[in-house]
C-alpha cells in the first residue's frame, strides 16, 4: 500500500516531478515553479498546486505567451488571466505488453523533423507543442512519401510512470489506425524498459478517450487543466 500511494503522489504532480526530475535540463525557474523552457511545450508547474505561484513565473515568461498547467484551481494572481479552463483525464495502461510493433515503418523522429512535427501539431491540437517537443522522448512518425502524416511520442516522466502524448493524423489520413498503431509501438517499448505508460485526455475529448479504453487504458484520475498567460 505505501508503494501504491508513493507512486500516485508522483501522478498528483506529475509536471513537477518531471520538471525538477528527469527533464529539469529543459526547463526554467525557481524552486517553488517551474516551466518547460521556450521552444519545448508551454507547460508551468508548481511545487504546491495549491498555491500556484505564478509571481515566480514572471522573469521566465513573455506577456501573452499561453502556458498550460494542470491540478490547480484557485484564484489568478495579479498581472495573469485564464484563457481557458476545463478538466483532463489522466489515464493509465492496464493491458498486456503488445505482441509485435504494430508500426515497424515508422521512422524516430530527429531535427530534420521538427517543423513538420509542429506544423502537424498545430493542426491538429493533441495539447501543448513546441518545436523541440519532439527532444523529450521518442518520437515516431508515419510518412507518405516525405509528408508527415502521423505521429506519437513521449513526454512527461518520473519514474516509473512515463507519458505517451502528442497522438494526433493530419485529418486526410484518418480511420486509417494510425493513432493507435503508433500508441501500440511506443506501449511495446515502454513496458519492454520496466515503464508505466500513462496520458491525459481533455474531458470534452470523448473519441480519444473512447479509443483509449478500448485498447486498455483506464482512468486513473480527472484534474483540472489551465491555459494562462502574463495580462
Amino acid at each position: 500500500m505505501a508503494l501504491s500511494q508513493a507512486l500516485n503522489h508522483l501522478l498528483d504532480n506529475i509536471i513537477w516531478q518531471t520538471l525538477t526530475g528527469a527533464h529539469a535540463a529543459f526547463s526554467t525557474g525557481t524552486d517553488k515553479a517551474r516551466r518547460y523552457a521556450p521552444g519545448f511545450s508551454p507547460i508551468l508547474g508548481f511545487a504546491d498546486v495549491g498555491k500556484a505561484d505564478l509571481a515566480e513565473l514572471v522573469p521566465f515568461c513573455e506577456p501573452g505567451e499561453r502556458l498550460y498547467t494542470g491540478g490547480w484551481t484557485g484564484p489568478v494572481a495579479a498581472g495573469w488571466e485564464v484563457v481557458e479552463e476545463s478538466s483532463m483525464h489522466v489515464m493509465l495502461w492496464a493491458g498486456a505488453i503488445p505482441e509485435r510493433d504494430e508500426a515497424p515503418e515508422s521512422i524516430r523522429l530527429g531535427p530534420e523533423h521538427a517543423s513538420q512535427a509542429l506544423d502537424l501539431a498545430v493542426l491538429t491540437r493533441p495539447g501543448p507543442f513546441g518545436l523541440r517537443t519532439i527532444e523529450l522522448g521518442e518520437y515516431f512518425g508515419l510518412f507518405e512519401g516525405s509528408r508527415l502524416v502521423a505521429m506519437a511520442g513521449e513526454r512527461m516522466c518520473a519514474a516509473p510512470y512515463r507519458e505517451i502524448s502528442g497522438v494526433c493524423t493530419h485529418p486526410d489520413f484518418q480511420g486509417r489506425g494510425f493513432a493507435r498503431r503508433l500508441t501500440n509501438k511506443l506501449l511495446r517499448r515502454q513496458m519492454q524498459r520496466g515503464e508505466v505508460a500513462f496520458l491525459h485526455v481533455l474531458r470534452d475529448n470523448t473519441g480519444a478517450s473512447g479509443l483509449y479504453e478500448r485498447m486498455g487504458f483506464r482512468n486513473h484520475q480527472e484534474r483540472a487543466v489551465r491555459v494562462v498567460a502574463r495580462s
